[in-house]
Parts: C-alpha cells; sequence; structure tokens
C-alpha cells in the first residue's frame, strides 16, 4: 500500500454533539459510546492489528478543535493515524497533545511511533475521559480524500467521536472516525469462540 503521509494533516471540522441521535444503529451506537479501549477492542475483533502514522507536528490548537480542557491557540503536538485491522483500514485517529501535558512519565506519549494512543494512556490507573461528543462526516467531508486514497466507499456518512482524556490531571484531546466499512457499521462485530 502506498504511504498516506501526503495527507497530513486532515484535520477534523466537525458539528461535535453531546448526544447520539436516535436514528443511529444501535451497533454504530455501541462502538461510539464503548468507553474501553478502542484500541483493545479492534484487537479482539481482528486475527492483526496495524497502526500506520499519518503525520505528527507541533502547531496551535485550532478555535474549531478547541474544548474545555484544550484551548485555541494552545501548542499542541497533533497526531493522526490510521488503525488496521486484518489490513482493512477502521478508524482514522487525530490527537491533539498540548505541550504543557507532555512533561513527566506523559513525555513518552510525544515519541509512540507505531504504538496506539490508547494503548498507553488506558494501561495508566489515572486515566480519566471526560467529555465524549460523536459528530457525522459526509462524504465530500475533508475525509473524503483519505477514503479515496484508501479505496473506500464514496457514498456513506461515516461517524466518528472525541473525547478528552486526563492522564495525571494532563488532557489530551483524542477524536476517532470510524472509516467505511469498519466492524463499527457491520451488525455482527463482535468475535465469537
Amino acid at each position: 500500500m502506498s504511504s498516506l503521509q501526503h495527507l497530513f494533516p486532515i484535520n477534523l471540522n466537525a458539528n461535535w454533539q453531546d448526544t447520539v441521535p436516535e436514528a443511529v444503529n444501535t451497533y454504530v451506537k455501541d462502538w461510539l459510546l464503548d468507553e474501553s479501549s478502542l484500541t483493545a477492542r479492534l484487537k479482539a475483533n481482528a486475527k492483526t492489528f496495524r497502526l500506520e502514522v499519518l503525520g505528527q507536528q507541533i502547531t496551535y490548537c485550532d478555535e474549531h478543535e478547541a474544548c474545555v480542557y484544550v484551548k485555541a491557540g494552545d501548542r499542541v503536538l497533533v497526531r493522526e493515524v490510521i488503525l488496521y485491522c486484518d489490513d482493512q483500514p477502521q478508524v482514522f485517529a487525530r490527537s491533539l497533545l498540548p505541550l504543557t501535558s507532555l512533561t513527566g512519565e506523559q513525555k513518552v506519549l510525544a515519541e509512540l511511533g507505531e504504538q496506539p494512543l490508547g494503548q498507553v494512556i488506558f494501561n495508566s490507573p489515572t486515566l480519566k475521559r471526560k467529555a465524549l461528543q460523536v459528530a457525522k462526516f459526509s462524504a465530500t467531508s475533508k475525509l473524503s480524500q483519505l477514503n479515496d486514497t484508501l479505496g473506500l466507499s464514496k457514498e456513506m456518512e461515516f461517524w466518528g467521536r472525541r473525547s478528552t482524556f486526563l492522564v495525571n490531571n494532563k488532557p489530551f484531546l483524542v477524536a476517532e472516525v470510524f472509516l467505511p466499512g469498519a466492524l463499527a457499521y457491520q451488525a455482527k462485530s463482535e468475535t465469537t469462540s
């Protein structure tokens, strides 16, 4: 597969909502509202799992991505990745890590490479998830170029979520978008054995 790094940064300008609309089907809603580690859930539903880093850079938090814990104008480390299960793209993730949060034990979060952020923060006994919001993305959103490059459906709307996490009371903003064809859209998405 060709590198996707030329697409970075993709950004996520969305209409984030505090509740999932009633019209969203039950299994998509289950994935959107799941408060456990998305990385762990994806790994449990696949034979192979991998992460591809699109890019990482220090910049300023834009107004449209700001929240209670990460303010517009804050210097942040932006990291964008794709999560794959069995070589099928599942999730586009964009993390905003304020530089003020990348101190002490959290310095390692700036140098994750191909290690998932969730795998690290969900191992912290001090982890707290704050506001969880959801958004719908249309086939014409900024993510459409990524979908085109990955050969994914151009027809469907797809869903994402964003959460603020606190690790040792240091905030991190993580947005995860379930790409067309992801396990989140399949009625039988849990493995059985």
